[in-house]
């Protein structure tokens, strides 16, 4: 976690002050790892994240980082940045509703296969399972175009001060790290890389030599898969398989979720310092 720094200042830090180095730097680990598509990789960048807003409200709290920001000439800025704040903040909680959705599905499946029920019972139930799953694809979908329509507000350039090219740069890179986060949940990014029957066979044929990364790249998508393969095989053998793919489908939504729970959090908070240093 990034280190607290209590001591007030009566002027903006300088690219010295340690709390400058720890969001620059904060920043460029997070843009060198903006390629990540498993779960523990993209669970290190919310950690990363939360460090980085940890850091951005330490640099609020300075007095001269609140007066910047209420400057007039800084007004619309400063709005354009609270409403990207909220704009991700609705990302985010539709992100956690998708995992708390597909968790919540994975489980009474789980539930269901530990009863031993019959082959047609089992099919209605995988069924009933992508249905789940695609409408919350729509859901997902939908919050990927509201991220590019934030991302798209911030390509634009503008004179901007010290503290709003900050805060700018920190949204930005929220941007690149959610984004992926959501691909990994709808399991688009997976499935535009490998067709869906060949990721099928890669997981049900035990037979064949497979590659760890291949096999844990996405752990929601790979429960997905055995899924539509046990119904498309007409053959309930593959139930263990299918067990074993939930398992691991519902340990990566856990993570997850404590993940975007404790960014949200620190972006709210972020955001009330802002908004309470414009209204002062």
């Amino acid at each position: 976690m990034a280190a607290s720094y209590h001591a007030r200042s009566n002027s903006l830090p300088s690219r010295q002050h340690p709390i400058a180095s720890q969001i620059d730097d904060n920043l460029n680990r997070l843009r060198a790892s903006q390629s990540a598509s498993t779960s523990s990789s993209i669970g290190h960048n919310l950690n990363g994240l939360e460090d980085l807003h940890e850091c951005v409200d330490v640099l609020l709290q300075f007095p001269l980082t609140q007066q910047a920001l209420a400057q007039e000439n800084q007004r619309e800025m400063v709005e354009e940045l609270l409403d990207g704040s909220l704009m991700l903040l609705d990302v985010c909680t539709t992100a956690k509703d998708a995992l708390l959705q597909t968790k919540e599905c994975t489980q009474e499946l789980q539930s269901i296969l530990r009863r031993r029920r019959g082959a047609e019972a089992l099919a209605n139930e995988f069924r009933k399972y992508l249905t789940s799953r695609k409408a919350m694809k729509k859901a997902i979908c939908k919050a990927l175009t509201n991220l590019k329509h934030i991302q798209n507000k911030f390509s634009t350039p503008g004179e901007n001060g010290a503290v709003i090219s900050i805060l700018r740069d920190v949204e930005a890179v929220t941007i690149s790290v959610l984004e992926p986060v959501l691909s990994f949940i709808s399991g688009s990014e997976a499935e535009s890389k490998s067709s869906r029957w060949s990721l099928v066979s890669k997981l049900m044929h035990q037979k064949k030599v497979m590659c760890e990364e291949e096999q844990k790249a996405n752990e929601i998508l790979s429960a997905e898969a055995a899924v539509r393969y046990c119904i498309k095989s007409k053959n309930m053998k593959h139930v263990e398989n299918v067990q074993k793919e939930l398992q691991s489908s519902e340990l990566s939504i856990q993570d997850l979720e404590e993940g975007l729970e404790t960014l949200s959090r620190r972006m709210i908070k972020t955001r009330v310092t802002v908004l309470n240093s414009i209204s002062c």
